[in-house]
Order: structure tokens, then sequence, then C-alpha cells
């Protein structure tokens, strides 16, 4: 796997394995830090040659996350637990989103959800099936009756429609 391969891998799978690893440990930033220690990781793998040991690619990625979220919540396990006095935690900032981020978020998934529409219906079932319910091209693929390379190719296609739609958007 060279390192073209590596960037194209992280650029069209760092958000989803940021969203699983923010859902398994609650807390955005140390997923930040996960998702790049996991491609990292991967990296470092394919350079001992060992990458054509990998069948499916994403399915590695996540494996790879988990095993990473796991070594961080035991070496945490492990740190001594800092105590904090109740007026300085009653002076840290709130970690909320501001209601104008709320509604920003809000515009911008309607804006991707318009993005979708704009797709053949296979291709938007396709999405859905693998980026919303969460399964894998396999199990899309059997669920819709078609290969795994049709999977990811619609998928291929769904994604690089949002993305395209959303550079329009921003440069306009």
């Amino acid at each position: 796997m060279s390192l073209t391969d590596i960037r194209k891998l992280f650029l069209s799978h760092q958000r989803e394995l940021h969203i699983y690893l923010t859902r398994l440990l609650r807390d955005g930033e140390i997923a930040t830090d996960l998702t790049q220690e996991t491609f990292l990781r991967v990296a470092e793998h394919a350079q001992k040659g060992r990458s054509n040991d990998v069948v499916n690619t994403r399915s590695y990625l996540y494996r790879v996350a988990h095993n990473v979220a796991i070594d961080h919540v035991r070496a945490r396990k492990r740190e001594p637990v800092d105590v904090t006095d109740d007026e300085t935690l009653a002076n840290m900032a709130h970690a909320a989103p501001s209601p104008e981020q709320i509604v920003g978020d809000q515009s911008e998934l309607e804006f991707v959800r318009q993005a979708i529409g704009e797709l053949p219906e296979k291709t938007q079932q396709i999405f859905r099936l693998t980026r919303v319910d969460g399964l894998t091209y396999k199990m899309a693929a059997q669920k819709m009756g078609m290969s795994d390379s049709s999977v990811q190719k619609h998928l291929t296609r769904a994604i690089s429609h949002v993305m395209r739609r959303l550079k329009e958007r921003d440069a306009g």
C-alpha cells in the first residue's frame, strides 16, 4: 500500500471512523486523536510490507480503530486520577454546542440529504444501508441482490456527488 493509497483511504474513511470512535468513547477530541492513530498504525503496517494481508480494507480500519480505542481505555485506567476542586469545575466552559452551531449543523445535514436525494434511487438506498444503517458492503449487496463491487461503486458515486455539491455550495 503506497502513501497515496493511505491518503485516499484517509480521505474516504476518516469521517466515518471519527464518528465511530466518538460514539464508542463519547469524546470527540479523543476520537480525533485516535482516528489519526488508527491511520498511523495502518501506515506502519503497510510499511512493513504486510498490507497484502488485508482482504477487506474497511473492516481492517474498523478493527484497528477498535484496538486503538481499547489500548486508550486501558492506558487511561492505569493513569492516576487528577482531583479538581468544585470551583474550577464550575468555571469550566460547557462543551455543548451553541444554538448557532446546532442550526448550522442541521442546515449542513439538510443540504447533504438534498444532495443524496438528487441521486438515482438505488444509489440512495445503498448510501442509506451502508452509511446510515451501518451495513457492511457484503450485507448491503445481499440485501440489494448485487455484488460487493457494485455496492462500492454506487457508494463512491454518492460520496463523490455529495462532496462535489458541497464544494459548489462553498464556492458560490
